[in-house]
């Protein structure tokens, strides 16, 4: 098979590679010997990637780190991301594991609404669909979601919403409501012991983005005759793993404390 590789572009990108290894910086002298180049050569490509703000050099050390030019181009990708295929993978399998039903869901003028759902072989019939509408407050989806909001917004959100009843189980005392929220932020994880329909229980974990917003959650749910304490417990591991994957994709962990400050 022909290279068609550019040679000074492949050195340029190995460059970037080893400089982003050191978040205070690279001498010049020891870059050279890292990447097996000349220090001429490493001072060109150096140069030249200074010129279009790819790489900067600290004015008192003297020492090479990585510029911010290429954190705008992180954030033009970060910024395309579609939420509902990115998590396509990961649901499906979250499904195929479980052998439940999985939701994928956000929150939206205080409310958590259904915007993709992927059945299972051995699927009872819930009365969901995408699109649908459904609480915040009776929900594991909506209880995972407030615990990772400011508790001003989560508790603003509560007040602002009506509280129904929905089942015998449904919490809907303000006090107990952010006492839950707590918890369920201390463990990453939610349950709804039919707190929404009857008969039906589910777990959801939380699904963050590039500068560590919580923006979604995932759930398996299932019939309390399946979904069991036992069970459900046994599910806690999987779904988190399922939900980091997503965050993943959505770029969760990419940026650094200082680089948050700088977006």
């Amino acid at each position: 098979m022909e290279d068609y590789t550019v040679k000074s572009v492949d050195k340029a990108c190995h460059l970037l590679e080893v400089v982003s290894r050191y978040p205070q910086g690279i001498a010049i002298t020891e870059l050279a010997t890292q990447v097996d180049m000349y220090k001429s050569t490493v001072h060109r490509l150096l140069t030249t990637l200074l010129r279009r703000g790819y790489i900067e050099q600290d004015e008192r050390t003297g020492k090479y780190k990585l510029g911010y030019a290429l954190l705008d181009l992180g954030m033009k990708l970060l910024s395309s991301i579609d939420l509902r295929a990115e998590a396509a993978v990961p649901l499906r399998e979250l499904a195929d594991f479980s052998n439940e039903i999985v939701h994928l869901a956000l929150l939206e003028r205080g409310e958590i609404v259904y915007i993709d759902k992927v059945e299972s072989d051995n699927t009872t019939r819930m009365h969901s669909r995408i699109g649908k509408r459904v609480p915040v407050h009776s929900t594991s989806l909506g209880k995972v979601i407030l615990a990772y909001l400011p508790v001003s917004e989560a508790r603003e959100i509560l007040n602002q919403n009506e509280r129904i009843q929905m089942t015998d189980h449904t919490i809907v005392q303000e006090d107990e409501l952010l006492a839950e929220i707590e918890r369920v932020k201390e463990r990453g994880y939610a349950f709804d012991l039919e707190e929404n329909e009857i008969g039906v229980c589910c777990i959801a974990a939380p699904i963050f983005d590039h500068a560590n917003n919580v923006v979604a959650a995932c759930s398996v749910s299932g019939p309390s005759s399946r979904m069991t304490t036992e069970r459900l417990h046994a599910m806690i591991p999987v779904v988190i793993a399922s939900a980091k994957r997503i965050s993943n994709r959505l770029g969760h962990g990419v940026l650094t404390e200082e680089m948050r400050t700088r977006v």
